[in-house]
Formats: C-alpha cells, structure tokens, sequence
C-alpha cells in the first residue's frame, strides 16, 4: 500500500511539473546593435500540449535594470500562474527583453533610438518579428499588449504613441515620461546617463498628447490605457500630469495612485491589475 502510494504521488507530481507553466531564456542577434541580447519567455500550463497560438504581452524593465528583473524581483512567474489559474487573466505569452544594464554611466540604456544605440529600430524591426515567429504569438493588434515600469512603463507608452495600430493595451507602471531637468552644461560629456535623458525628453509622452492632432488623438483612442503611481512616488506629479493631458484630449485611460513608493513592493502589486487588464482588453 505504502509503495502504491508513493507511485501515486510520483506520478501526480510528474504530472503537475510535464502541465507546468515555464520560463525560457533565449537570445537573439541583432544586426541594428552589434550586439547579442538574451530575453525571457513566459510559456503558459499547456504551451508544450497545444498547437494553439497564444496573445502577448511585451514586460519591460527600468533603469538599473534588466530582462530577469521581472523573474528575480517582480515574482512574475507566480503572479502570472495564479491570475490565469484563477480565470483572472487569459493564457498569454509573456516576453521580457533587456534594454540596458546596471551601469548606467558606462552601458547605453533606454528604449529611444541614440548615438550608437538604435534600440527602438532593433524591436520593431528584428526583435518582435522574431520573437512572435519563433513562438506561437497571435501577432495582431487585438493580441498584443505591452507594459513596463519607470523607464520602461515610459517606454511602453511611447511605443503605443508612435505605434497605436501595433498595441491593444498599455500598462504604465511609475512610468517616467519626460526630463525636464537635463542640464546643458554636461552635455560635453555625453555619457551614457546624459544620453538616456535626453533620449526620454526628446520622447516626452506627455508633450506627444499635448501636441497630437485629431487625426493622431483618434488613433490613440484605439488603445486601452492604465496610468498607475504611488503616492510617494517621485515620478508622481509626471503621471498625473500625463493623464490631465489625456482626459484634455478625451482620451480615455484609466489612473491609480495606491500607496508607495519607486520600488518592487509596489510593481508586483501592479502585475496582479495589469495582466487582467491586458487579457480584458484583447480582443479579435
């Protein structure tokens, strides 16, 4: 009876680890940067059982940071798993690419094109198409999400500004959307830290809306939009005013202030209202 038993047990844990959501670390050449960039994968319970294709979203870190930030510190593989278990969020593809590194005064980072760093041009031209072929991605506006925190929660509403037809949705995470505090006089420098500012202010995403014509405003209303910043956030006053703008152009989008401040506590939070908001806003 006891060995039974102990088959039983083997044979439901091996059971539980085969049907197992994953994370796949993988890595691509991009001919744009000179440069080999390792990404992760989220795979859903089922990816290895089907044949179906799945919706996508695209998680982007900050500065300081990395693709394995969401994994380390976000605990994304656990919030995923309990949102699509609970019927909170659909099954998706959840992708995670690296945009910069620690040092952020030696190691170009951001997702703007600069000197040297034509980063926006690798994701739309080599990184995405690649991605969503190599994986079974439904690549279409209706099944494609993106999301970031600080620099990439700006990031990511940049790249829905420039490319509402490519996005359905756009989460914003303490999202840094503009530097008006660029100081000239270091601008002989050009280290890479003055490279990344100046990149985010020459993208302002709040300037973009305040300066959008109807033609442009119309486009963004096709895509869903959440603002999301706490209240000790230093960032705070930039996400509140970036959604003034927004309801000034009818644009709608929806905006939480929760408590807390720039730090993980409060974008693993975030992850368990984005990715039901993502899932919610897929659409065929």
């Amino acid at each position: 009876m006891k060995r039974f038993t102990l088959s039983l047990v083997l044979i439901l844990a091996s059971a539980m680890y085969l049907n197992a959501s994953k994370i796949v670390t993988d890595s691509i050449y991009s001919k744009t940067l000179n440069f080999t960039h390792k990404y992760n994968v989220y795979l859903p319970d089922g990816y290895d059982r089907s044949e179906q294709k799945y919706p996508v979203v695209y998680l982007l870190h900050g500065m300081y940071g990395g693709y394995s930030d969401w994994v380390k510190m976000g605990n994304m593989k656990l919030v995923a798993d309990e949102l699509i278990s609970s019927g909170e969020a659909c099954p998706m593809v959840i992708v995670m690419p690296n945009a910069g590194d620690w040092d952020i005064y030696k190691v170009q980072n951001g997702y703007f094109n600069v000197e040297g760093w034509a980063y926006e041009d690798f994701f739309f031209n080599e990184f995405m198409p690649e991605v969503e072929a190599k994986y079974r991605i439904k690549g279409d506006k209706g099944h494609r999400s993106i999301m970031g925190l600080s620099m990439g929660g700006g990031g990511c509403v940049v790249y829905c500004q420039k490319h509402p037809d490519m996005f359905s949705s756009c989460y914003a995470m303490s999202a840094w959307l503009d530097t008006k505090n660029l100081n000239e006089e270091k601008a002989s420098q050009r280290d890479m830290l003055y490279m990344l500012n100046q990149s985010v202010r020459e993208n302002s995403a709040i300037a973009f809306v305040e300066n959008s014509d109807e033609a442009t405003v119309e486009k963004l209303r096709s895509i869903k939009w959440f603002i999301d910043c706490g209240d000790e956030d230093h960032l705070l006053d930039q996400n509140v005013l970036f959604y003034q703008k927004m309801r000034e152009k009818k644009i709608k989008a929806e905006f939480r202030v929760r408590n807390s401040g720039h730090n993980w506590e409060y974008w693993h939070t975030a992850l368990k209202l984005a990715l039901p908001f993502a899932s919610r806003s897929f659409f065929d």
